[in-house]
Formats: C-alpha cells, sequence, structure tokens
C-alpha cells in the first residue's frame, strides 16, 4: 500500500493524529486537503467555527507535499480543485475528519473512488456529530466504519468495521479517544491487506441520518429526566463548548460534567 498515490482530506485533530500515524507507518500522501478554523458549510448562514480545529497546513510543509484550503465562501470549493486533483494521478482519496460532501467530480479522479471513517457502525448513526449523538440517546456501544463514499450522505460500501463500548462513565473525549484508535487499527488492516478487500453494499432502507450539532444546541433543557441530563452534559464536554443554560442576567452558565444521586 506504500505505492499507493493518495490524496488527505483532513481538518480535525482527528485527521491530523490519522495522518501522523499513517506516516509513520510509511503511508504518506502526495497531496493534503484541508478546511479553515472557521469555515461556511450548508446548514448555518454564518461562519462556523471547528471546535476540534487540527492545522494540517504545518504538517504538509514538513512533509514537502502541497496543501489546498477548501471553504466554499472564498470560492474554493473541492471541485474547483479538480484540474489540481487530476494531475496528481491519484489511486484513492482518503477523507478523515471532513465537513463537506465530496463530489461524484472529484471521487471519480482517483481508481479506486474515495473512502471515508465514520464514527459509527453504519447504516446507524449516518450524518452529523455521530459520537455526540451516541453517547446523548444513551448508547452503550458504538465504533467506526470504514466506507467507499458515494452519492447520499454516509451510505456507501462498507469497507471495514470496528466497534468498542460506551462505558457509562465516558465523556466525549474518551469516546473520541477510542474511535480514533480503532481507526487506526482499522488502517492498518485496510493497508496491509489492500489486494484482498470486500465491499459490502448498505442497506439504504436502513440508514440514520442525524443532523450536525452547534453550539447553539447545547442548551440545557431541565425537563429532560437525570440520566437524559446526564449523557446530555458528557455528551458536550470538553474538547466540544459544553452543555449549559442562561440566568436571568443574560449570561451562559456551562456544566462540564456531572453526576447522579438519590434524594
Amino acid at each position: 500500500m506504500s505505492k499507493v498515490r493518495f490524496a488527505f482530506l483532513g481538518a480535525t485533530a482527528f485527521s491530523k493524529e490519522l495522518l501522523k500515524h499513517l506516516v509513520s507507518n510509511g503511508y504518506k500522501p502526495v497531496a493534503i486537503f484541508t478546511i479553515p478554523e472557521e469555515f461556511t458549510i450548508s446548514y448555518s448562514e454564518e461562519k462556523v467555527r471547528n471546535t476540534n480545529f487540527a492545522n494540517l497546513q504545518e504538517l504538509a510543509k514538513m512533509l514537502n507535499i502541497p496543501c489546498y484550503e477548501v471553504d466554499s465562501s472564498e470560492g474554493q470549493r473541492l471541485a474547483d480543485y479538480d484540474a489540481e486533483i487530476k494531475d496528481l494521478n491519484l489511486d484513492l482519496v482518503l477523507v478523515l475528519g471532513w465537513y463537506y460532501m465530496v463530489p461524484k467530480k472529484v471521487r471519480d479522479l482517483a481508481t479506486y473512488g474515495s473512502w471515508g471513517i465514520h464514527a459509527s457502525m453504519l447504516p446507524k448513526y449516518a450524518g452529523g456529530a455521530p459520537l455526540n449523538w451516541a453517547i446523548i440517546n444513551g448508547e452503550n456501544e458504538t465504533g467506526v466504519t470504514l466506507f467507499r463514499m458515494d452519492d447520499g450522505v454516509d451510505d456507501g460500501d462498507i469497507i471495514a468495521q470496528k466497534s468498542f463500548s460506551i462505558e457509562y462513565t465516558d465523556t466525549i473525549r474518551d469516546v473520541y479517544s477510542k474511535a480514533t484508535f480503532f481507526s487506526k487499527m482499522i488502517l492498518d488492516e485496510v493497508f496491509m491487506d489492500f489486494n484482498n478487500l470486500s465491499f459490502i453494499p448498505q442497506d439504504k432502507d436502513k440508514i440514520e441520518v442525524y443532523p450536525q450539532r452547534t453550539p447553539l444546541d447545547g442548551e440545557i433543557n431541565f425537563n429532560l429526566g437525570s440520566n437524559e441530563l446526564y449523557n446530555f452534559i458528557r455528551a458536550q464536554s470538553a474538547p466540544y463548548p459544553g452543555a449549559y443554560f442562561k440566568t436571568c442576567d443574560g449570561k451562559k452558565i456551562v456544566i462540564e460534567s456531572a453526576r447522579i444521586e438519590s434524594l
């Protein structure tokens, strides 16, 4: 796999850790595409801030490879780089920690298409913020899925999956760390056995698409039960903006952690 030419798409701490892991194992991309810390996306009229941002431009400089920035508000859509991507003569586009759809025009420029890792056991929890939603919903298990991208939301063929537990005391940071660990494991296994992979179509009738979350979605509803509140708080703790409530003087009180006690 070390001879496969691939471009890397990412913009988060998850992206950076996985990219460094790939490079340390001899899998160096020929180019990086990234997104600025504040960027435009379809679900928001204003620019949104990536609370889990990682600067991949610095890593690209260290690797001595080109790095391209994607932000639709600046006229820098991924599809606008089609000439540069075509010139890279890619075997694969690897998408790890990305916020935009990868258009078919770009996917078709790589021999094996575009592959991404989604932090759920697809077809469950497709769409935005899958780890946060899993904790909010009180799940005790989730996982990561490597899949080949298609035209829909996280609906392409499954290449590999790894499941892991969500313990009752786990915060989003803990679950994020587990997702990163098992993503590395998937990449190691797939890259080592690249020529013997199978692609399993998803049952698209079973795909559950969840919406993205914004900092405003962290406002606490005190009509929830104790377990629902506990899950809501731990699902949005650091490095995310946090669950909060508003005070009468116009401030926000952010609740970083909680415990449940009997009265």
